[in-house]
């Protein structure tokens, strides 16, 4: 018997029973097709964090206050202390100080609610300096950014996020109008470009004004001069690990800082928050990975025993093929082929299957999947893998029966 043979006998009796070879396949459909979107889920993830990060830069420190100590003794997070200032932006922007960074920005935020007419909006209100757009790498569509004479002058200038200047102004121009903040008016003159990969709403959604401004007319309070955070870009990539060294010192310096204990800041990379993220969605994808391989396994126990009854029903058939010279390798070979022809099937099936789920999934929801070519050849190897492993023990049997007692069975 030829191969060729060998694959339309098998296919052939494949399609006699279509009923319990599609209950087989079924089980490898599932397991394939979660397998596809398990994948595809795990990379959408990735590429969604990266996405966020490239945005902000993968170049970038973000350096945050520490934590405060109030009356009773309670200690509050990183964050919750007032350690950082304009001043120690200033200090790190010196090329002198820090020769590996490119520029600094120092930021103070707050929510506020901004007013045009009858119409308003409560945003994220950021106070900053003109080097904000070259941390931050964000361009403008309309108008102009803050430079440095807003800030000198603490002049009432605004520029708005695109999604603010869109709820505000309805689509108009809103370069050169005027928004109410608590009184005080603060002219338009810029309008930020969207961010469209973007997830988080606060990088669309928000209002920028002078540091300056922010401090002096529009927030005030007795810590006019502190920062939520200082954003530090690098002059590359290669040299953000010197200039993580240097803004370290410097601010260690500053503050009069002498071990890492007593620190009252800390300084994060873009690297080391999207290698956090990247781990928490291992951990999900090797969790959906194991629900998966149940299910495949699940399909391999499936077709192991659609064998074992396939093995059987032809009993008689073994027999004769053998007493007509068969050999034992021919007739192991035959239900081989057929245990793999099931897996295949049923393989391509769980591909489509999961290929559908990637399509329809981002329409009902904000889930991302990215499917992975290699990993569906992948996916298809080891469904073809699974009906021949279950398949083993089956076409062993058959081929090991004896003529004489193959035909003897009723």
């Amino acid at each position: 018997m030829t191969w060729r043979d060998t694959f339309g006998t098998s296919i052939e009796a494949v399609r006699t029973h279509r009923l319990r070879s599609a209950l087989t396949m079924l089980g490898i459909l599932i397991g394939i097709g979660a397998v596809v979107l398990t994948v595809g889920l795990g990379q959408g993830a990735r590429a969604d964090v990266r996405d966020q990060i490239d945005e902000l830069g993968t170049n970038v420190l973000v350096v945050s206050p520490g934590s405060s100590t109030d009356t009773s003794g309670v200690r509050g997070g990183f964050g919750s202390a007032s350690t950082l200032t304009i001043g120690d932006a200033a200090a790190l922007a010196a090329d002198e100080v820090a020769p590996d960074v490119a520029a600094v920005a120092a930021t103070s935020s707050s929510t506020a609610t901004l007013t045009v007419g009858e119409t308003n909006w409560t945003t994220t209100l950021t106070g900053t300096t003109a080097s904000w757009q070259t941390v931050r790498s964000r361009d403008v569509t309309r108008g102009r950014f803050l430079s440095d004479e807003d800030d000198d002058q603490v002049a009432a200038v605004v520029v708005l996020g695109p999604d603010t200047a869109s709820e505000l102004f309805s689509g108009r121009n809103p370069v050169g109008e005027t928004v109410m903040l608590d009184g005080t008016a603060l002219e338009v003159i810029g309008v930020l470009e969207a961010l469209s990969s973007s997830d988080d709403p606060s990088n669309n959604d928000l209002a920028v004004v002078p540091f300056s401004t922010m401090s002096q007319r529009l927030v005030g309070g007795s810590d006019r001069d502190s920062a939520d955070a200082l954003y530090v870009k690098a002059t590359a990539d290669a040299t953000l690990s010197a200039a993580y060294q240097e803004v370290e010192a410097t601010l260690a310096n500053l503050h009069g800082s002498t071990s890492a204990d007593d620190r009252d800041f800390s300084i994060a990379t873009q690297e080391s928050i999207l290698s956090a993220a990247t781990s928490v969605d291992q951990t999900m994808t090797v969790m959906l990975a194991g629900i998966a391989v149940i299910s495949l396994l699940v399909g391999g126990i499936g077709v192991m025993n659609i064998m074992l009854v396939s093995v059987t029903e032809r009993i008689r058939e073994i027999g004769l093929r053998k007493a007509l010279g068969a050999r034992p390798r021919l007739i192991r070979r035959q239900f081989l082929v057929e245990a793999s022809v099931l897996g295949l099937a049923g393989g391509l099936l769980g591909v489509a299957t999961g290929g559908l789920g990637a399509v329809v999934l981002p329409r009902l929801s904000d889930t991302r999947v990215i499917l992975s070519p290699a990993a569906t050849l992948l996916a298809l190897v080891v469904a073809v893998g699974v009906g021949v492993a279950f398949g083993v023990y089956p076409a062993t049997r058959a081929a090991r029966l004896t003529p004489i007692d193959a035909l003897r069975t009723e």
